[in-house]
């Protein structure tokens, strides 16, 4: 009997030697790392020159006031004192009411905002009328028009309501923004449509389909919006100063602009009232960029 020769199997490919360890990767040439490096470089000068200033505002506010103006300037505070801090919160001036003030108002105006511009949006992206594309190059050459022209004509407004040194006063002529309908206008019309179109065959009408399917869509556009509305306000100046007329009744800026006397300037108060101003601002933006990358990640809204 004769034996069948085994059969040969195919050679197997030829793997690619693995390294022994991360030293013997091959490193890119250091002209290809070059932008790189050198983007790093410029975030850190401007990250430098972002946090400098606000790190010299911290630091005088605990300085007294013959250190605040001495010469050579030094950024450490010798000796260190929260005299500045205990003195605002003495009760000679009414900061914290001025500080509930401001965010009662940018609360208010927010919210505002954000109900009045995202219904504006949505008609002016989803719904056919006549005459749609005017309407909205009407509201957008608004912006090109400078706000304190409106001055005049929105305290004229004001004092006939009556809302003079009133929390409407500061509230609800700014809440009539362009730039809100804009913005909105322009997420809404990147939004996919066919969403929308499944709901309205299912016999959804156009508010519940506003309401439950582009609102939970929007909320990074929205969560955006509110904080660029929540900072306007928070840092109007000239607008409180026309319309508040008691000084219990003004917002934070205004009241600091009291702190600095007509012939001499406490710096460290100035200083430490700045950083009471900054830390809502700081909480959110903290609050809004997670809530926007929480909404991009469970929407699925690429932007």
């Amino acid at each position: 009997m004769t034996q069948l020769a085994p059969e040969r199997l195919p050679a197997a490919a030829p793997q690619p030697p693995v390294p022994s360890s991360t030293g013997e990767r091959r490193r890119r040439p250091w002209h290809r790392r070059m932008p790189t490096v050198v983007l790093y470089v410029v975030l850190a000068i401007m990250t430098l020159a972002i946090l400098l200033p606000l790190l010299w505002i911290v630091l005088t506010s605990f300085k007294t006031d013959f250190d605040a103006i001495s010469r050579p300037a030094s950024p450490i505070p010798d000796p260190f004192t929260v005299d500045a801090y205990r003195t605002l919160s003495s009760g000679q001036q009414p900061i914290f009411r001025w500080f509930l003030n401001s965010l009662a108002a940018g609360a208010l105006q927010t919210g505002i905002i954000l109900v009045t511009a995202s219904l504006g949006a949505y008609a002016l992206a989803r719904l056919e009328f006549r005459g749609k594309r005017i309407v909205f190059g009407m509201i957008v050459s608004t912006l090109l028009v400078p706000p304190v022209i409106f001055l005049i004509p929105n305290y004229l407004i004001v004092q006939n309501l009556g809302w003079l040194d009133t929390i409407w006063a500061i509230t609800v002529p700014g809440s009539a923004g362009a730039f809100g309908i804009f913005f909105l206008r322009q997420f809404f019309v990147g939004l996919p449509i066919e969403i929308e179109e499944a709901a309205r065959l299912d016999g959804a009408s156009d508010l519940r389909i506003f309401l439950q399917i582009v609102i939970p869509l929007s909320r990074p556009a929205l969560a955006t919006l509110a904080v660029l509305s929540f900072l306007s306000n928070w840092n109007d100046f000239l607008w409180p100063v026309y319309v508040l007329l008691s000084p219990e009744n003004l917002t934070l800026q205004p009241g600091l602009s009291v702190l600095s006397g007509a012939y001499s300037t406490h710096f460290g108060i100035v200083m430490a009232g700045a950083v009471i101003a900054s830390v809502p601002v700081l909480i959110l933006f903290t609050l809004a960029q997670r809530q926007i990358v929480d909404s991009v990640a469970a929407s699925g809204v690429k932007g």
